[in-house]
C-alpha cells in the first residue's frame, strides 16, 4: 500500500518524463484531493519516453522519491507511475457478448471488454488498455453505463492502447531496482486528461495535446468518452537542440535561452514589451553576438508549426471529427510564449493552457509541468485498496483495465 501520511488515503504518482522525473504525493481529506509534497529530478537515461540507460533512470527515480519523501516526512515504498513514448500506438475496436441472464452484471462489462480486446498484436507488443467507447444493447445506442439493464446482447466500440512490451518491463525494474513497487501503470496522456480536463469539455469535445520534453501526447474526448490516443516522438527538447544548432551554443545554454526568450510566433514579437529586441550569445571565447529576438523566434516557431501540424495530421485521420472542439495545451512546452496563437492559427479552434484543477496544492503544482503527476494521483485515490502489482503480472493486469475511472 502507498505510505500514510495524515488521516486520509496517501497515495504517490510518478512521472518518468524525458526531462524530468516528478514525484507527486497527494491525499484524500474530507472528499477533496491534497497535494502534499513534490519530489523532483532531473531526467537521465530516457530519450522520447523509454529507458535507454536503466542505471541512469533508476538514479534518477530514486532521486526524485527521496526528495518527495524528505519533504513528506516519511518513506515512499509505492507509486502509480505513468507510461508514454512512441511505442504506444492506439487503435480503435469492438465486441459483442451475449448476456446470459438477461440483465447486465459487472462481469458481463468485464467479459465484453476482454472480448474487445483479444485482438491480434505482434508478439512484441501487448494490449495496454481496452477502455470503453459507448454501448450498445441489443441495437440501442448512447449507453454510458449498461450494469443493471434488461438486454440480450451488449456490445461496445472500445479505444485499445498497446505497447511495446519490452519498454514496459523496463520501467517497472527501474521502479523496482529504486525501491518502490508499483500499484498501476497509466498511459499519461490520460492521467494529465485527468487533471486538466473538466466533464463538460469531455461531452463537448476535447484534443489534449501535452508537450513534453521528448514525446506530445495526444487524448481525444467527443460524449464523455475517449475516442483516439496517440505519442508522437517530438517535442520540447527538439526545439532547444534547433536552437543550440542555429545559435551556435551549448544544449544547456540553448535551454536557458529558450526559457527566458524563447517566443513561438515571429510576427507578433513585437508585442512582448518583457523581451529585449536584441539578446546578447557569448561564443564561449568572451565575446559577445546580438541576436535578434525575430532570430531566435523564426527557429522555434519553425519546429513548434512541425509538431502542431503533426498533431492536426494525427486527428484529421480520427473518425470522428474534432469540429467545435477545444484544444487544450498543457505539458512544459505549453509555458512557452506564443504557442497558445500559434496552436490556434493553425488548427482554426479555440485553445487554451491546462493547470491542474480540483486540487488543494499551496501553490506546489499550478503550473502545466505537473498535469502527468497530478492526474496520476487522482488515478491512485480513485483507485485506491489495489495491491502493488509484480512484474510478472503487469502485463495481464493492464489487459483488464476498463473504462472506469479513465473515462468518468
Amino acid at each position: 500500500m502507498p505510505a500514510r501520511g495524515g488521516t486520509g488515503k496517501t497515495v504517490v504518482g510518478l512521472d518518468v518524463g524525458t526531462t524530468k522525473i516528478c514525484a507527486i504525493v497527494g491525499k484524500e481529506e474530507m472528499g477533496k484531493v491534497e497535494i502534499v509534497a513534490v519530489g523532483l529530478s532531473p531526467s537521465a537515461g530516457l530519450r522520447k519516453g523509454v529507458v535507454v540507460d536503466m542505471d541512469l533512470t533508476t538514479g534518477s527515480i530514486v532521486k526524485a522519491i527521496r526528495d518527495a519523501s524528505d519533504k513528506a516526512g516519511f518513506p515512499i515504498r509505492s507509486v502509480y507511475v505513468g507510461i508514454a513514448g512512441g511505442h504506444i500506438k492506439g487503435f480503435t475496436g469492438s465486441g459483442a457478448i451475449a448476456l446470459k441472464d438477461g440483465i447486465v452484471k459487472e462481469e458481463d462489462v468485464e467479459r465484453l471488454m476482454d472480448s474487445a480486446g483479444a485482438v491480434y498484436v505482434p508478439v512484441e507488443r501487448d494490449v495496454l488498455h481496452v477502455i470503453s467507447a459507448g454501448y450498445r444493447l441489443d441495437g440501442r445506442n448512447g449507453i454510458i453505463d449498461p450494469v443493471g439493464l434488461a438486454g440480450t446482447r451488449l456490445e461496445a466500440n472500445v479505444h485499445i492502447v498497446t505497447g511495446s512490451v519490452t519498454s514496459v518491463q523496463n520501467l517497472v525494474t527501474c521502479c523496482t531496482k529504486a525501491g518502490v513497487s508499483i500499484l498501476d501503470i497509466v498511459l499519461e496522456p490520460l492521467a494529465s486528461a485527468e487533471a486538466v480536463l473538466s466533464k463538460t469539455e469531455k461531452k463537448r469535445g476535447v484534443v489534449l495535446v501535452d508537450i513534453g520534453g521528448g514525446t506530445t501526447d495526444v487524448a481525444f474526448y467527443r460524449d464523455g468518452v475517449l475516442r483516439h490516443t496517440a505519442v508522437l516522438s517530438i517535442g520540447g527538447n527538439h526545439l532547444t537542440n534547433d536552437i543550440a544548432v542555429g545559435l551556435n551554443v551549448p544544449v544547456e545554454e540553448a535551454e536557458k535561452i529558450k526559457k527566458a526568450y524563447g517566443y513561438a510566433t515571429v510576427g507578433i514579437t513585437d508585442r512582448m514589451e518583457d523581451l529585449p529586441e536584441t539578446i546578447e550569445i557569448s561564443d564561449g571565447d568572451g565575446k559577445a553576438t546580438k541576436v535578434p529576438l525575430q532570430y531566435l523566434a523564426g527557429i522555434i516557431q519553425a519546429r513548434c508549426e512541425e509538431f502542431i501540424g503533426l498533431v492536426k495530421k494525427e486527428m484529421e485521420q480520427v473518425s470522428y471529427g474534432i469540429e467545435r472542439s477545444t484544444i487544450v495545451l498543457t505539458g512544459g512546452t505549453s509555458l512557452l510564449r506564443g504557442i497558445k496563437d500559434l496552436t490556434e492559427e493553425i488548427f482554426g479552434l479555440p485553445v487554451k493552457i491546462g493547470m491542474p484543477e480540483g486540487v488543494m496544492d499551496r501553490g506546489l503544482v499550478h503550473s502545466p509541468i505537473y498535469a502527468t503527476g497530478v492526474g496520476l494521483v487522482r488515478y491512485g485515490l480513485a483507485n485506491y485498496a489495489q495491491p502493488a502489482l509484480e512484474s510478472s503480472a503487469i502485463m495481464e493486469r493492464m489487459k483488464k483495465w476498463v473504462s472506469g475511472f479513465l473515462n468518468k
